[in-house]
Order: structure tokens, then C-alpha cells, then sequence
């Protein structure tokens, strides 16, 4: 279970927070960044770093893992501390920033490379180090993809301790890109509710429905397309009910409740490799453990769990 005690009540209360990766409780003060704020927050006598090698990141291992390191065990390991983003400060005020390791470095004893989805799966970290990791990936992932310019090809440079980019050659601004997904739990407001499978999947393992947000689209209507495209149901009524940071590689989860009528299921077979109407005894079973035939749907970590247990709880 995920311990969301360190949360002020408004925000306990939101389905949003128990999901993962939401727990950030670094205040990031974009607004007030200066050119001096990085070269600050790397001399600050507290600042931690969060290490990232490839897709990756190096944790220490023992009792509990830990993800943050001193700036000189940093340098030590090689970290590329120029190219380091600023994530914010925490309540005592110490700096978190982010930075990379060579590809292929080798961990010492006492220390492992963990890929984000596994810390996440397996609960390596509590919810606030978890959230800023995320935050991590997703921007060091945005400056590795935005080293030039889309409008005239120049090298740009980042600033704002990594909070932007800008192209000294065209002058133009780039700013940290997030891409809407609306991910869907589609029922028919009688009990059933829809469910797929990617071949990529797991055996036996279903969840939601999802898609990404197209130009000129709300998220209602996205919602209705999706669900036409991939699953052949008519959503009338939509209805938000949470989002998640999703740093792979920097998505914004939106769920959504959908309604549609109870219809044959006409799937999108080169998107989906199965997809059906399931009864709300059998989605509970499912997220018990208990399916007799042992199908199961994501974890707590991710929103669709949360969107399929609000069905079950009805």
C-alpha cells in the first residue's frame, strides 16, 4: 500500500495522489530561475542528485534503496554535472537535481542501475522520491531529444537550470513538453465494463483502454474516438476522475470514466490483441488475485488500476 500520510489532507483525499510517480513535493519555482540558479543549487552544501545511465537509475542498495547522492560522490562517478537540471528544493530548502552517468557504467558493490518502471512495480522508493525520479526521466529525456532546433537546426543551449532550451541562432524558446493520454474505463453503467490487451502485455494481463490526445481535440472527444477506433462502443457520457505523470517517456495520464452501451465488442486487431466486456464480480476477482483463471490488471502504481477499482467498488 502506498503511504500518502506526508500529504495534506486536500490532496490525500485525491485519487490523483495514490498513483505513481505523483508524490513530488519539491517546490520547483520555475518563475524565478535565473541564469545563476543551477551553478547555486550545485555549491549548495545539501544538494542531492538523482543519477540516471542510459535508462536507468543508480540506486544504493541495502535495508532501503537510496537514490540521491552528494555532489562530490557525483563528480566522482563521472556525472556530467553541467548538463544537470534543477528538479526544486525540498522542505529544508536542499536542491535535488538530476544528472547523467556514462552509458555503460558499472555500479560498485552496494549499488545497482534500476530501470523507473521497475522501482515503480517493485516499490523501491517512498512516494515523494518516486515522484521526483519521474520528474527526472522526464525531463533529462526532454533535453537529450531537444538538442536542436526545430526551426532552423541550430545547437540550442538550456537555461533556467534546465527549465528550458533556447536557440542562440533564431533566438527561439523551448519549453519542457508533455503529451496528454486519455486513458479510459469504459462501461455501460449496468455492471460491465471493457477490457483489453496489447499484444505487448503480460499472459492473462488487461487493463483500460487509452490513446493519445489529438491536435484541436478535448479530452471528451478523445475519448469517444478512441474507444470507436479500438474497441467499436459509442461513448455518450465522460466523466475525469484522476491523472498521473507518466515519464515514458513524458506523458500526462488523464482518466476517464466512459459510458456506452452494452454492444458487441468490434476490436482494432493491429492495435489490440483481445479486447471484451467483463462483470464487475469477475473485475474484482481479477484484482483480488483470485481470477479463476488467473487474469490479472495493473498494479497500484498505475491509474488504470485505480480506474478499474472504482468500477469494482462501483
Amino acid at each position: 500500500m502506498r503511504d500518502d500520510d506526508h500529504r495534506p489532507d486536500t490532496a490525500q483525499a485525491e485519487l490523483s495522489a495514490r498513483t505513481g510517480f505523483a508524490g513530488n513535493r519539491l517546490s520547483r519555482d520555475g518563475e524565478h530561475r535565473t541564469d545563476a540558479s543551477l551553478a547555486e543549487a550545485l555549491a549548495h552544501p545539501a544538494a542531492r542528485l538523482f543519477l540516471a545511465s542510459g535508462d536507468k537509475w543508480l540506486l544504493r542498495t541495502g535495508t532501503a534503496a537510496d537514490p540521491l547522492f552528494s555532489r562530490a560522490e557525483a563528480e566522482a562517478l563521472g556525472a556530467g554535472l553541467a548538463g544537470s537540471v534543477l528538479l526544486g528544493t525540498d522542505m529544508a530548502g536542499q536542491p535535488h537535481l538530476a544528472a547523467r552517468l556514462a552509458e555503460e557504467m558499472a555500479p560498485a558493490d552496494g549499488m545497482a542501475l534500476v530501470d523507473l518502471r521497475s522501482i515503480a512495480m517493485q516499490g523501491l522508493l517512498d512516494p515523494d522520491s518516486e515522484g521526483q525520479l519521474g520528474q527526472a526521466a522526464h525531463l533529462l529525456g526532454w533535453h537529450a531529444r531537444n538538442r536542436f532546433c526545430a526551426r532552423c537546426g541550430g545547437e540550442t543551449v538550456a537555461e533556467a537550470a534546465g527549465y528550458r532550451r533556447r536557440c542562440p541562432a533564431c533566438g527561439d524558446v523551448i519549453f519542457p513538453r508533455t503529451d496528454p493520454v486519455t486513458i479510459m474505463l469504459v462501461h455501460d453503467g449496468e455492471g460491465r465494463c471493457v477490457l483489453g490487451r496489447q499484444p505487448r502485455f503480460p499472459e492473462k494481463f488487461w487493463s483500460c483502454l487509452a490513446g493519445f490526445v489529438e491536435a484541436g481535440e478535448t479530452v471528451e472527444d478523445a475519448v469517444r474516438r478512441e474507444t470507436l477506433e479500438e474497441a467499436g462502443l459509442a461513448v455518450s457520457r465522460v466523466d475525469y476522475l484522476a491523472s498521473q505523470p507518466w515519464p515514458f517517456p513524458g506523458s500526462l495520464m488523464i482518466g476517464c470514466m466512459a459510458l456506452a452501451p452494452a454492444a458487441p465488442i468490434v476490436f482494432d486487431a493491429t492495435e489490440l490483441e483481445a479486447c471484451r466486456w467483463f462483470g464487475r464480480d469477475e473485475v474484482r476477482a481479477m484484482l483480488a488475485g483470485t481470477h479463476p483463471d488467473g487474469l490479472a490488471v495493473p498494479q497500484r502504481f498505475a491509474i488504470a488500476h485505480h480506474l478499474i477499482k472504482a468500477f469494482a467498488d462501483g
